[in-house]
């Protein structure tokens, strides 16, 4: 199975308000997820990101690979695998 780490959108229309979630590659951008591994508002300004790391870590030790997106979140928010923070 081919486990990707990518956004779930949540909220309503023109609120948008997205988990951070694994899930098989296949199923769809709405559909089953494995675990939460965190949140994305891009609503306020700055945009607010949030990550339980100790989760983040794990899943990418599983193997599991970010979205173009979510690595961009990732690397912004400082909480790459390895770091020390």
């Amino acid at each position: 199975m081919s486990v990707v780490i990518r956004l779930a959108r949540r909220g309503t229309k023109k609120h948008a308000f997205y988990r951070i979630v694994v899930a098989d590659k296949r199923a769809p951008r709405g559909g089953r997820t494995i675990d939460q591994v965190g949140t994305y508002d891009p609503l306020p300004s700055p945009p607010v990101v949030d990550f339980k790391k100790e989760k983040l870590h794990e899943w990418m030790r599983r193997g599991a690979l970010p979205s173009q997106t979510v690595a961009r979140l990732i690397r912004r928010a400082g909480v790459a695998p390895g770091e020390t923070t």
